[in-house]
């Protein structure tokens, strides 16, 4: 593999942690559709041990609403109960022995707009972060060149790949945004 291949190698797994932590963040925004990944890496502390409430039950949707949730012991309920009202998720909590409900209160327009703001920030951010790491991808490059390990030839097509890359990786930062701005309305 020579230089240039490897800088473009490392450029892109660094966009790929990038996108993926958007994506991982844009989960933990509350849609109006319920969904699993609002409420499954919640911690509870629960004989001595912070657990996930994934760790705890199974977790299903029963449109158009709610979340079920059903543990595997009876003594996890209330702390359940109790992490996921103190998120703050505009969940309301009800339970029926081992299974808790979690019904999704509506959006209200103010909050909507809230929440496509915080989006927007966000995918503003990770923009920012894609452009910091291919401008330090095209200096290493050009640094490359300049100590001749690399050729003018390999210059110019580690720089097409590199922007081709941060092309395709803005272009999932836009689909993940637009798909969750779908989902908020």
């Amino acid at each position: 593999m020579t230089l240039s291949e490897q800088i473009i190698k490392d450029f892109e797994i660094g966009l790929l942690s990038v996108t993926q932590k958007l994506k991982t963040d844009l989960s933990q925004v509350r849609g109006n559709r319920p969904s699993p990944d609002l409420i499954q890496d919640l911690k509870v502390s629960l004989y001595d041990q912070m657990l996930s409430i994934r760790e705890l039950g199974s977790l299903s949707v029963l449109p158009p609403q709610t979340i079920q949730i059903t543990l595997w012991d009876k003594d996890a309920v209330g702390a359940v109960m109790n992490a996921i009202n103190n998120a703050h998720l505009g969940l309301s909590t009800t339970n029926d022995g081992n299974t808790i409900r979690a019904t999704l209160s509506s959006l209200g327009n103010e909050r909507r707009e809230e929440l496509t703001k915080l989006l927007k920030k966000s995918a503003e951010a990770t923009r920012i972060q894609i452009r910091a790491k291919r401008e330090e991808a095209m200096k290493r490059l050009k640094d490359a060149e300049s100590r001749k390990e690399v050729t003018e030839d390999e210059l110019f097509r580690g720089k097409e790949k590199v922007q081709k890359v941060t092309d395709k990786a803005n272009g999932e930062v836009e689909a993940s945004v637009e798909a969750k701005t779908k989902e908020l309305g």
